[in-house]
């Protein structure tokens, strides 16, 4: 079985990401300045070393273009030699960083910092690539590339510029003919460039690999260079292409239904992998997202498919290197413009300007381009870092008339806003100061107690009002951030209301509470509800003691629960003399299509105690008969109810609707148990009771 799944998944895979990754790894060496062999070697390392060492086995590795500036500045001050030596170091940093399980503290940094390093690193690369695709020379910096850009669009043009134009043109347009979509772009646009360029004779640069690649390895050699210097160097790729590395694995995740990738061995792999393409004089090693996502997408299974493209890759640098000397490096230029523009996503601008984690982004990817890769990122933390920090500070005040609504994080920075904002309330009147607060320092709170005791001193009246956490309830009996209120949402009338108001008008202040604070909240979706109808998911029949609620058990909202409650959640069977229950049921299954059924019974139920006791006369005494027969000299309640549940499910296929559609897989049916002393659901079933949460 298993090598069936090799030869029909993974192996076809493999050779898609084969295709993918020769021009890319190429085109990442020539825009390091890199020996073109470096890059090749990376993606043999990548494929092969972390591929079969993988946490994430679907991800592919590989040289990034993510750490092309990096790379290629460490290229220039330390030469191919030293490079390879301290990206073999960053490799064992790697490993220590996994072995001792700091996978996820990678995962820690923004996601805004790291894709607007990206989007720097990618505009760095084009903006430097353009110039080799135009025939010309990329500049030592992207500011310098920048300026001399219209001066290299205006100058005269040569073959390269039209054989790299052309490759651009076909990145762009073969993926919108969707019958061949599935080879890849990047393949295609080389070979029908080169085919034609190589045919006519084309006086361009082109690949140069050695003729013995294994005779051509760059040995490492330690820089001779002060040992900080060094330090930054391999510090800087560890983390750089451990963090890249850890959010594809994560994005790649997402991407299959199978296991899930275990972050710390994955960076172990990746360390290996590039202390081993250090050693053979390789670039660093990443895990590569369009590499990875091609693979899921031309159904890989298992890490084989990694593998064995770091095979195909080595056979034809082994043995058909001449194909690739064929390839012009404006063609490749042509490809790392493409992809260096595709790190700008316009779909991430967007999900961080509705989160508001733009400016975090914007000011990495401008740092990146404007200084360097370690100045952009720091630039970038320290903005995400200062947002944070206003982000808590910040709170919304608003007023209306004689109330003033509080809303967010209120620390001492805002107490001037708050003070402000209370003097604006009219003397001598009953004003109401609603708190909805996920904070509230001890300087905020002073201000607003100073300010309640001056004015009620005045002849005015303050009430108070929390909806959350008990914030300025606590710190007026001196634990300020001490222990947790029920918060009035889901707490009773008597843990929210005072005490005289529960006794005389409890209904109506909920009532009131309710359209003050919760009604435009659920508003639009009762709207949807009252216009399109409801479509419940399911009918929850269930006790009528006071001490159950529903929605509150299952965190369901209006439209979720078609709901039957009444004494001992008895379902009469069919035919019998009471109909209310079966009319409920013929109507959810019959008229609503519920698909599900569920009978929840409770600890504590009066009901059962009741049928426990005997004796029952009266409306009760006849009600009661429709549940299990004889409880009298039961000892065990808990067994009581759930037999009682057990009945009702009976008494349900009584029902000729709910036995039809459960026959026809329409229908499921279960049983529930809730205690009430431990808050938690059970299932009920021949098995016993288990709990709901780990089915």
């Amino acid at each position: 079985m298993s090598v069936m799944r090799l030869l029909r998944h993974d192996l076809p895979a493999s050779i898609v990401v084969f295709l993918i990754a020769i021009p890319l790894s190429l085109g990442i060496a020539a825009a390091c300045g890199a020996p073109l062999l470096a890059g090749l070697i990376a993606a043999v390392v990548g494929g092969i070393v972390a591929g079969a060492l993988s946490g994430a086995p679907l991800q592919v590795s590989g040289p990034a273009a993510g750490l092309t500036v990096i790379v290629a500045g460490t290229i220039a001050s330390y030469g191919p030699a030293g490079t390879a030596a301290i990206v073999a170091v960053a490799g064992l940093v790697q490993i220590v960083l996994g072995a001792s399980r700091l996978g996820r503290a990678a995962l820690a940094l923004s996601p805004a910092v790291v894709h607007g390093m990206l989007a720097g690193i990618g505009l760095v690369i084009a903006l430097s690539q353009v110039h080799v695709l135009l025939g010309g020379d990329p500049q030592s910096s992207a500011w310098h590339n920048l300026r001399d850009l219209p001066a290299q669009i205006a100058g005269h043009h040569g073959v390269s510029a039209l054989l790299g134009l052309l490759t651009i043109a076909v990145l762009l347009l073969w993926p919108r003919l969707k019958k061949v979509a599935m080879i890849p772009a990047a393949l295609v646009a080389v070979v029908v460039v080169t085919v034609p360029a190589a045919a006519m004779g084309a006086d361009v640069e082109r690949v140069d690999l050695p003729d013995a690649p294994l005779s051509a390895l760059i040995l490492p050699v330690w820089p001779n260079a002060p040992l900080g210097e060094i330090a930054v160097a391999v510090f800087t790729i560890a983390l750089v292409a451990s963090v890249e590395s850890l959010l594809s694995a994560v994005a790649v995740d997402r991407m299959h239904d199978g296991p899930r990738a275990d972050l710390n061995r994955e960076l172990v792999a990746q360390g290996c992998a590039n202390t081993v393409s250090g050693l053979l004089g390789g670039l660093p090693v990443t895990g590569v997202i369009v590499r990875s996502s091609a693979n899921v997408a031309a159904g890989a299974r298992t890490r084989a498919s990694a593998i064995l493209h770091g095979v195909w890759i080595a056979a034809v640098v082994l043995l058909g290197a001449w194909m690739l000397e064929a390839i012009p490096l404006a063609v490749l230029a042509a490809v790392l413009v493409v992809v260096g523009l595709r790190l700008i996503s316009l779909a991430q601008i967007r999900t961080y300007a509705r989160h508001r984690e733009l400016p975090t982004y914007l000011v990495t990817a401008v740092g990146v381009v404007a200084t360097d890769l370690l100045t952009g990122v720091a630039a970038g933390l320290a903005c995400a870092v200062a947002m944070m920090l206003w982000r808590l500070a910040r709170c919304e005040i608003h007023t209306d008339g004689t109330t003033v609504t509080i809303s967010g994080s209120l620390a001492f920075v805002g107490s001037g806003r708050v003070a402000r904002a209370l003097a604006t309330l009219p003397a001598g009147q009953h004003v109401t100061v609603e708190l909805h607060l996920d904070y509230l320092d001890h300087g905020a709170f002073q201000v607003i107690e100073d300010w309640r005791e001056a004015y009620v001193k005045s002849g005015g009246t303050v009430d108070v009002r929390e909806t959350h956490d008990g914030w300025f309830g606590r710190a007026s009996r001196g634990r300020l951030g001490a222990g947790k209120s029920t918060p009035r949402r889901f707490g009773s009338w008597s843990q929210w209301q005072d005490m005289d108001r529960q006794r005389r008008n409890a209904m109506a202040a909920g009532i009131h509470e309710f359209e003050r604070s919760v009604a435009p909240l659920v508003q639009p979706h009762l709207a949807g509800l009252a216009r399109d109808g409801q479509q419940p998911e399911q009918l929850f029949i269930t006790c009528a003691d006071s001490r159950l609620v529903p929605n509150l058990i299952t965190t369901s909202g209006p439209g979720d629960l078609f709901c039957v409650r009444n004494i001992g959640n008895v379902v009469p069977p069919h035919g019998g003399p009471d109909s209310s229950v079966g009319a409920a049921i013929e109507y959810a299954v019959g008229v609503l299509g519920v698909r599900t059924i569920t009978v929840c019974g409770h600890s504590g139920c009066g009901a059962v105690r009741a049928m426990m006791a005997g004796g029952n006369t009266g409306d009760l005494g006849r009600w009661l008969t429709w549940s299990t027969n004889d409880f009298t000299g039961e000892i065990d309640e808990t067994r009581c109810v759930t037999d009682n549940v057990t009945r009702q499910l009976a008494n349900l296929r009584t029902y000729p609707v709910v036995r039809d559609a459960e026959e026809a897989g329409r229908l499921t049916l279960t049983g529930m148990y809730f205690d009430l002393s431990e808050a938690k659901m059970y299932a009920v079933d021949r098995l016993g009771l288990r709990p709901v949460a780990a089915a």
